[in-house]
């Protein structure tokens, strides 16, 4: 208790009491069934609630049909949500969490793939989420909005919910009204700070009013530096000072980035932590009702326990934190700090799932959005408790083996190498993807208090396999490089001209150490991801001259769904690599490589003393279909190499089933 004293005080909004200071902040998680909340997302925020967050803000609402976004999102104006929500309310609140609604509105920054309505905004600016333009709101239909936002509202204290909170961060609707680039108007909505703010203050004004004044109401807000024009550190302060000022705001919620600032709205690994506290620090001191809330990379209850104690916040909204762990707050509360599953922070399966309009799930923690299939994030003791051998310790066989254990089963897990982790690892020594790491010595921790058997450097071969008394054998033996070269784009090719000359290798092994490649490199990358771009970086951050050569439109093309593929594409242009786009290898030269251009059907040879080839790996699987007397598994990239999501799926539904 005394190590986090601080994240762990209750806190009082209106007559609400927060049983600490953490946050399930709101985040569309894409959870809904033609419109209504149903079992998928009654049982991801129960199990944030079960975990001990303090307060959790659900899944945003959109007030009207023109502020629509995503094809998952809660019906707008309809009561019909209210019964289901009830049901889910109930239970949050029962579990011990207070519970909040987000209200929002998109503003010009709409979808009109999913509305199929034009995007209402304060002056007609264009969209930057799609390529069309948006309806500069007539007086009448911006009253229009504000009764859809007090009807939301009314809505949501129908629906069992404590509070709302009003979104204007990102340069959503509201802070299109408050900002002077997007806010041109020349009426009583415009010009002057009193009239750029009077739709949110009215907003406010009209909840509090018909909500009653034990209803919470919040405004989130958020912070982006990148583009002067938008709104200044002191701009915010002077906003809020002014909403703070009527008694009638409980909280302020401050997230990161904007829709002209993408990537800094969910911050991957690319980014640092703690990103919004030089904001709240100064929030705080202008103040003098409502709370502060700092978002956007508070990863850790570390973090935030640091946050808190230096009086930069009043509160932290640990997101993603909690979706990779939904007990991280109990586990905080209970002293087990140690026992949390950390995010790494790489947005593949949250924000790359919802960016694809799916619902949400995570890498590392395969249950997101399968609680009410699984049972939530926990395990119920198996009726047989079984002998379970595990064959391979990267993704799929480590959660296999934890989950199998967790449950009861007997298990050992055999790895051939000295490490966990298998490529999994190799990716963690990428430049500032060190919490890969971090999570595989959770893995290790979680087997010595399960008591799992780990044995290193034990390659067992099929007899041995055979001969052990296991009554399961899970086979995660995973994949290996593609060792002839063959590229998807060069299908005529079964292997890489030039490739017995030497001097071609694999990411895999560079990342071990083992390529002996000289000052310069090609780093030729098919699948658009980490494996390729990551091995390009770390390569340049080594000093080498990287050529990153991809038959792709852009570099990073599959990290684009994780918001992080501008940040290291300005990483790789600093260090000074080069990037050729929508090109293939033609021909390796032993001391040079042939590119072809697949526009134009062009050569360009250019010297280099290596080639790295990030190609399309092959299952790694030298068993027999089965053992005599045993029941065989097989999971992970040993039946198709793909990403490692995957695998951890894989892994944690298999021990679901033994």
């Amino acid at each position: 208790m005394t190590q986090h004293r601080h994240l762990l005080a209750p806190l009082k909004l209106r007559n609400h009491i927060l049983r600490n200071r953490i946050v399930f902040g709101a985040h569309t998680n894409n959870m809904s069934d033609m419109g209504l909340p149903g079992p998928r997302m009654e049982a991801y925020l129960l199990e944030r609630a079960l975990g001990g967050a303090g307060m959790i803000v659900t899944e945003p609402v959109p007030v009207h049909a023109t502020g629509v976004l995503t094809r998952g999102n809660l019906l707008h104006s309809s009561d019909e949500i209210i019964p289901y929500f009830q049901r889910i309310t109930a239970k949050v609140k029962q579990a011990g969490a207070v519970v909040c609604q987000q209200l929002y509105h998109i503003g010009a920054h709409g979808d009109s793939d999913l509305s199929f309505a034009p995007h209402w905004s304060p002056s007609g600016g264009p969209s930057y989420h799609d390529s069309d333009g948006s309806h500069q709101m007539t007086e009448a239909e911006i009253v229009e909005l504000l009764e859809a936002h007090l009807a939301a509202a009314i809505r949501a204290k129908k629906s069992g919910f404590q509070g709302v909170e009003v979104w204007a961060a990102y340069h959503s609707l509201l802070d299109q009204f408050w900002t002077p680039w997007s806010n041109r108007r020349t009426d009583q909505w415009g010009g002057s700070l009193e009239n750029r703010t009077r739709f949110s203050r009215m907003l406010i004004e009209n909840i509090r009013s018909a909500c009653g004044e034990d209803f919470i109401i919040g405004l989130a807000i958020s912070y982006s530096p990148a583009y002067s024009v938008t709104l200044s550190a002191q701009d915010l302060c002077e906003i809020i000072a002014l909403h703070d000022a009527t008694g009638e705001l409980d909280y302020v919620t401050c997230g990161y980035g904007s829709y002209l600032e993408f990537e800094g709205i969910i911050p991957p690994f690319t980014h640092g932590e703690k990103l919004t506290t030089p904001l709240t620090e100064q929030l705080k001191a202008v103040v003098k009702h409502a709370v502060i809330t700092s978002e956007a990379g508070v990863r850790t209850p570390e973090n935030a326990e640091a946050i808190l104690a230096s009086g930069q916040a009043d509160l932290v909204s640990i997101v993603r934190g909690q979706i990779a762990d939904p007990h991280l707050a109990r586990k905080t509360t209970e002293g087990r700090v140690q026992d949390i599953r950390g995010c790494i922070s790489c947005n593949q399966m949250c924000w790359g799932r919802r960016s694809r309009d799916y619902w949400i799930s995570c890498l590392i923690n395969p249950s997101v959005g399968r609680e009410f299939e699984w049972g939530g994030d926990r395990f119920v003791a198996a009726a047989v408790a079984k002998s379970v051998l595990v064959v391979g310790a990267g993704p799929a066989g480590l959660e296999a083996a934890r989950a199998a254990a967790e449950m009861g089963h007997h298990v050992e897990i055999v790895e051939a190498s000295s490490l966990i982790g298998g490529q999994f690892r190799l990716a963690g020594l990428q430049p500032r993807r060190a919490q890969i790491l971090d999570l595989l010595s959770w893995y290790e921790r979680q087997f010595t208090q399960l008591g799992v058997t780990l044995r290193l450097n034990c390659y067992l071969d099929e007899a041995e396999i055979a001969a052990h008394p296991a009554d399961v054998v899970i086979l995660a033996t995973g994949s290996q490089p593609d060792e002839t070269g063959f590229q998807r784009w060069m299908p005529h090719l079964a292997r890489l001209p030039g490739l017995d000359l030497g001097g071609v290798w694999s990411p895999e092994a560079v990342l071990r150490r083992e390529a002996r490649m000289g000052d310069s490199v090609v780093v030729y990358d098919e699948g658009s991801n980490w494996r390729g771009v990551g091995t390009a970086w770390a390569l340049a951050e080594q000093g080498k001259q990287v050529i990153l050569v991809t038959p792709e439109a852009f570099v990073g093309k599959e990290i684009a769904r994780t918001a992080a593929d501008g940040a290291v594409r300005r990483r790789l242009a600093q260090l000074g690599v080069r990037m050729l786009t929508e090109h293939c290898i033609a021909e390796w030269h032993g001391n040079g490589v042939t590119l072809r251009n697949m526009l134009t059907e062009a050569l360009e040879t250019l010297p280099t003393s290596a080639l790295v080839m990030a190609t399309t790996n092959r299952a790694f699987d030298p068993f027999p279909a089965s053992f005599p007397g045993k029941t065989t598994h097989r999971i992970g990239d040993c039946t198709a190499p793909r990403l490692a999501a995957y695998a951890f799926h894989e892994g944690r539904k298999l021990a679901l089933s033994l």
